[in-house]
């Protein structure tokens, strides 16, 4: 399955509710073999007082012409960033859609425990993968490149 990105990805800026410092978020449609396939939302965190991290949420499922078809999706969810031992970042299950609405195109939002069962799981890594290494802002994010 070859994976790129659709062509209208989108950006935002806003300030952390915590710390007050810039919080960057992108989102854009993935596709697979040319055809709509995912959504990722990536939230990257620059926080002051703590680890600077990304958490990115995907949305699988189907990707017809309208809401209608949305009953199938489901969203998964990981925090990337510095992990205890390690020189580079790590990605880890965390519960999806905490920096989202509540809204039907999310479809079923899994906690970690539902996520590590799910049969989609090995896509959702796929896709976060591909974020991680193409998606310009989360790239530099993370990896300052």
């Amino acid at each position: 399955m070859s994976l790129t990105f659709g062509p209208d990805r989108r950006t935002h800026v806003y300030e952390c509710d915590c710390c007050h410092a810039p919080v960057e978020r992108a989102w854009n449609f993935v596709h697979a073999d040319g055809a709509p396939y995912a959504v990722y939302f990536a939230t990257c965190y620059h926080h002051r007082d703590r680890d600077h991290d990304a958490w990115i949420d995907v949305i699988l499922g189907s990707w017809g012409a309208g809401s209608d078809q949305w009953d199938d999706h489901v969203t998964f969810a990981c925090r990337v960033g510095p992990v205890a031992g390690q020189d580079t970042p790590a990605s880890t299950l965390v519960q999806a859609g905490l920096a989202q609405p509540d809204a039907p195109v999310f479809g079923r939002k899994l906690d970690r425990e539902a996520a590590l069962r799910h049969p989609r799981l090995p896509e959702f890594w796929q896709v976060s993968d591909f974020v991680l290494e193409h998606d310009p802002l989360v790239r530099g994010h993370l990896y300052n490149r």
